[in-house]
């Protein structure tokens, strides 16, 4: 069978491809080296956040916009259940990225939202038990995906619609063709007109000029018992995001597994080899997380409960990379997503469809070219 793209990688980026290039009718042959899902990249977790405010930069609320409406039309496909809203809080002092960001976005694109002090905060949230100087903007488009949910679904419709996805098989290179692009896989060889390269951690391996930019990094997120368990729960807890004198972290309510899941960006600073990565959860991993609960959100503080190890791949200023190959332009490269992409697949799913298929996408990613890297 001829195909007309070949997808690397079906975490949450390229399982989102490969459903909206099939949907639009174009032949789709699909690698992905692991299960599906599986819990050995950054497509993982149980729940991930999804927020309208968005404190990186106010370019994200369009495309956070769109990204909520394919959510909704995924659910209405499938029959399943994928996103729930909590509401979402951004806080942090006055002047901090998150907090500043965050009201910024909301006033560019006129969200609805509300900025409390911390007192006025613990009132609405009893859970949280923030300093006295900080404020928060709090936001109600906002809320959690649930990731492997999320990319079974896609994977299933992007099979309904004609594409072939394969699990178990390991990509061990590309090569530019006069007619496209050549895959060898695990010493079989598939030839497409385009390549869409969404592998995650794994892209500086698969994309090696790309590699001196991108920096993989181990993360850790922990699940804690907690003792007020009405104040954890969704409709009395929103997720999360907050600059700290400990650092940056998120959170979500309790749902799914028990515990008040917790992160912290960057979480140790670790650049790891993604297929060298230490997964075992350590006591210095767990420490600055129970510290931040216990300090924040002390009825939150209990027991570790569950422990999980993921990957951000980080590029220099954390946008992401969305773009065509200078060198290879029939291969389009999407990852690099810095730790918050999760939330956009839907739309970046989207937006390769259009690349792919026309070489132009109405949706804005300027900020997202390659050309922005160092030389």
């Amino acid at each position: 069978m001829t195909y007309d793209t070949i997808v690397i990688g079906i975490g949450g980026m390229g399982s989102a491809a490969a459903f909206h290039l099939a949907r639009r009718g174009l032949r789709v042959l699909a690698f992905e080296r692991f299960a599906l899902p599986h819990d050995l990249g950054s497509s993982h977790g149980v729940t991930r956040i999804i927020r309208l405010a968005y404190y990186e930069h106010p370019s994200y609320v369009p495309l956070l916009r769109r990204a909520f409406a394919l959510w909704r039309d995924l659910e209405r496909e499938s029959g399943t259940r994928l996103l729930h809203v909590t509401g979402a809080v951004d806080a942090g002092p006055p002047g901090s990225r998150v907090f500043e960001g965050s009201r910024l976005s909301c006033e560019v694109h006129d969200l609805p939202h509300e900025v409390l002090t911390s007192a006025e905060l613990s009132r609405r949230f009893p859970a949280f038990h923030l300093p006295a100087e900080h404020l928060a903007v709090v936001q109600p488009d906002g809320g959690f995906l649930l990731p492997e949910r999320c990319i079974e679904t896609h994977v299933r419709l992007a099979r309904a619609h004609g594409a072939d996805v394969r699990t178990g098989v390991r990509v061990t290179r590309w090569e530019a063709a006069a007619s496209g692009v050549v895959v060898h896989v695990d010493g079989e060889t598939h030839r497409a007109p385009q390549l869409v390269v969404t592998a995650g951690p794994w892209v500086p391996s698969l994309v090696p000029t790309l590699a001196p930019h991108l920096v993989v990094e181990r993360q850790v997120v922990a699940w804690f018992s907690v003792t007020e368990p009405e104040h954890f729960v969704p409709g009395r807890f929103p997720v999360f995001v907050m600059n700290a004198d400990e650092g940056h972290f998120y959170g979500f309510p309790e749902f799914g597994v028990p515990g008040f899941k917790i992160g912290k960006y960057h979480h140790r600073g670790e650049a790891v080899d993604p297929d060298r990565i230490d997964r075992a959860v350590h006591g210095e991993d767990i420490a600055p997380l129970h510290a931040f609960v216990g300090r924040y959100f002390p009825g939150g503080a209990g027991p570790l409960l569950k422990s999980s190890v993921c990957m951000f791949t980080n590029t220099p200023d954390e946008h992401f990379l969305i773009d065509r190959l200078p060198d290879a332009p029939q291969v389009v490269i999407v990852s690099a997503c810095s730790g918050h992409g999760f939330k956009f697949t839907s739309v970046i799913g989207e937006i390769v469809a259009d690349l792919v298929q026309r070489d132009f996408t109405a949706h804005d990613i300027a900020l997202h070219g390659l050309s922005r890297l160092p030389t």
